[in-house]
C-alpha cells in the first residue's frame, strides 16, 4: 500500500501515536496484547517506519561508525564484511571512515565518538597511542576496538588475535619441518599508524627461534612497506644471500605472494627449494595452495559488532578483551628442505 503513515496504523489498529511509536522502537512501556495488534496492522499494511523520524523519535542517530584504514588490504576488508553483514540484522546503519593518513587518524579519534555522529563506534586495526588513551576513555559513545589493543584501555571491549602466538605457531611448524635457515618478512615494526601485527608475529618468530635454541639472523629479517611488490623486493635480497633462507615465513599472505614470486624470478622452486608460509588465509590462499595461519577475520568484525550492540541495548557487564585462536592451514607451500 503507498504511502502508508504511522497515522494510517494507529487507525487501523485503534491506538494512539505515541503507542504506534513506542512499538517501533522496542519500548516495554506497551501491553502484549497491544503490541501484537499493531505490528500485525503494520504488517498488514507494509508499512516501513520513516527512518528520520525514528531518529528524532528516539534522539538517537541509529548509526554505528567504524574507523578503519586502508580499504584494500584483504584482511581489512573481510573484518569489514563481518561488521556489516552482522548490523543488516540490526536497526542500525554503518558509517565507514577510512583512514590513510595519521591526521586523518587523529581526526576520526576526536570527531567520530560523540553522540550527534554515531551511536557506537567500532575501531579496525588501529592501535590507541598513549595519548589516545584519555580521549577514548572519556568518548560519549559506546567503543569496540577490533584488532586492536592497549593495555591501559581495559573499560573498552576488545576483540583481538594473539598474534604473536600465530608468528610463533608458523615458524614452529617451519622448524619442526626442519628449517634452521628461517626468514621473516613483514610490515615496518614501527609505523605512524601504530599496527602492531607484524611486530607482534615478528616477536612470535622471534621466541620460537629462541625456544629451538636458533640464533636470530639479522640478514634474514626484511620489513617494508605493505604489500607484494614491496615483499618481492625484500625476498630477493634475501634469496640472492650467499646463504640464503631454505623457509620464509611472510606477516601476510599478500606478502607470502611477493616471496613466491621473487623465488620464481630466481628459478627457485616452491616447495622444493623453498618453503613460504603466509598469514591471514585470505581467499586467494586456497586458491594458491598456500601454507598459511588462518585468523578469524570475518568473526573478528562479527563479535565486535555483537558486542557493541549489546552495549546500545543497555546489557551492562564487565569489558571484556576477547583473544581468537589462529589455525595453521598446511597446503602446497612448505615440505621439509631439500625435499
Amino acid at each position: 500500500m503507498p504511502n502508508v503513515t504511522i497515522r494510517d496504523v494507529a487507525r487501523r489498529a485503534g491506538v494512539g501515536l505515541a503507542t504506534v511509536s513506542r512499538v517501533i522502537n522496542g519500548s516495554p512501556l506497551v501491553s502484549e496484547e497491544t503490541r501484537r495488534r499493531v505490528l500485525q496492522v503494520i504488517e498488514e499494511l507494509e508499512f516501513v517506519p520513516n527512518p528520520a523520524a525514528r531518529r528524532l523519535s528516539t534522539g538517537k542517530t541509529l548509526t554505528v561508525a567504524v574507523i578503519a584504514p586502508f580499504f584494500t588490504r584483504p584482511a581489512f576488508i573481510e573484518r569489514l564484511r563481518g561488521i556489516q553483514n552482522t548490523l543488516l540484522e540490526s536497526e542500525y546503519d554503518l558509517d565507514v571512515y577510512n583512514v590513510e593518513t595519521v591526521k586523518r587518524r587523529d581526526e576520526c579519534f576526536h570527531e567520530i565518538p560523540r553522540r550527534e555522529r554515531a551511536d557506537g563506534v567500532i575501531i579496525l586495526s588501529l592501535s590507541p597511542r598513549d595519548e589516545d588513551i584519555p580521549l577514548l576513555a572519556r568518548a560519549e559513545t559506546p567503543i569496540v576496538l577490533v584488532d586492536a589493543n592497549h593495555p591501559s584501555l581495559s573499560q573498552l571491549n576488545r576483540v583481538i588475535t594473539d598474534d604473536v602466538q600465530g608468528g610463533f605457531k608458523a615458524t614452529q611448524y617451519l622448524l619442526k619441518l626442519g628449517h634452521r635457515r628461517i626468514g621473516f618478512i613483514g610490515d615496518w615494526l614501527e609505523s605512524p599508524f601504530n599496527f602492531t601485527s607484524s611486530r607482534d608475529r615478528f616477536q612470535g618468530y622471534r621466541q620460537a627461534l629462541d625456544l629451538a635454541g636458533m640464533a636470530y639472523r639479522p640478514e634474514y629479517f626484511g620489513q617494508g612497506e605493505h604489500g607484494r611488490y614491496p615483499a618481492q623486493l625484500l625476498a630477493e635480497q634475501m634469496l640472492a644471500l650467499p646463504e640464503r633462507p631454505t623457509a620464509i615465513f611472510a606477516a601476510s599472505d599478500t606478502q607470502a605472494i611477493g616471496v613466491m614470486q621473487a623465488a620464481r624470478n630466481a628459478g627457485i622452486q616452491v616447495p622444493q627449494d623453498l618453503s613460504v608460509i603466509g598469514y591471514d588465509d585470505i581467499e586467494i590462499a586456497e586458491l594458491l595452495g598456500l601454507t598459511t595461519i588462518r585468523q578469524m577475520l570475518y568473526e573478528s568484525g562479527q563479535r565486535g559488532v555483537e558486542l557493541l550492540l549489546e552495549s546500545l541495548a543497555g546489557f551492562h557487564r564487565e569489558p571484556v578483551c576477547e583473544v581468537l585462536p589462529t589455525e595453521l592451514i598446511e597446503r602446497n607451500t612448505t615440505a621439509p628442505p631439500g625435499s
